[in-house]
């Protein structure tokens, strides 16, 4: 899958992108103001339900997002148990679990092109301090395009090392990783630098005063 946006005609698809990131913003401060397991876990329940029933997306792309932190919630809950207990460490679980469903959510429902107009309508005000927020927009694309690329290439390279016979996949798993990372960055920041987008936009030219014009 080489992009996150899942298309489709539900409503959460047809919403503008600046509500959907508006409730999500919402939705990480309210999360974190409200200790509750019971409040956060209906707050679970319910990006679940917007996600399966209302936007009707497959159950294995929701996963898909989790799966990659799955062991991260697993730590938390461990170091929760062992300093505060396990209602705190719950807590704290089905926060983060919530916060990145609705994230997901949100970006199989949106297309990258108005996520990045949102994000960059916001950025405006920040022209007057020198914040490109063309540039800005072209980070979060960047951002976007890439998570999906990076776990593509990693599963390419799970399954050439499983088909040698590597027994230990996910220790010899870093290296080429790690290499073909490296080898997209310096491609792409080669193709950025062939089409000027480290260019600083030009200053029009101050005419002394005095001076006089060619003839």
């Amino acid at each position: 899958m080489l992009s996150l946006y899942l298309p489709g005609a539900s409503p959460v698809h047809r919403a503008p992108a600046g509500l959907k990131l508006a409730v999500l913003a919402a939705l990480g401060v309210g999360l974190f103001l409200v200790s509750r397991v019971e409040v956060v876990a209906g707050a679970l329940a319910a990006v679940l339900a917007v996600g399966l029933a209302v936007a009707r997306l497959p159950g294995r792309a929701l996963w898909a997002q989790v799966r990659p932190v799955w062991i991260w919630l697993a730590a938390l809950f461990v170091v929760h148990l062992l300093v505060t207990g396990p209602l705190p460490g719950a807590v704290a679980v089905l926060r983060l679990l919530t916060l990145v469903l609705a994230a997901a959510v949100v970006t199989a429902t949106t297309r990258v092109t108005a996520l990045v107009a949102v994000v960059e309508w916001l950025v405006q005000p920040l022209r007057l301090v020198g914040v490109r927020p063309a540039r800005v927009g072209l980070v979060v694309a960047m951002t976007l395009r890439f998570i999906p690329l990076l776990a593509e290439r990693a599963a390419r390279i799970r399954e050439a090392q499983t088909a040698r016979g590597a027994e230990r996949v996910r220790l010899g798993l870093l290296v080429p990783l790690v290499i073909s990372v490296l080898q997209l960055a310096h491609t792409l920041s080669e193709a950025l630098d062939a089409r000027g987008a480290d260019d600083t936009p030009a200053r029009p030219l101050r005419r002394a005063a005095g001076s006089v014009g060619p003839a």
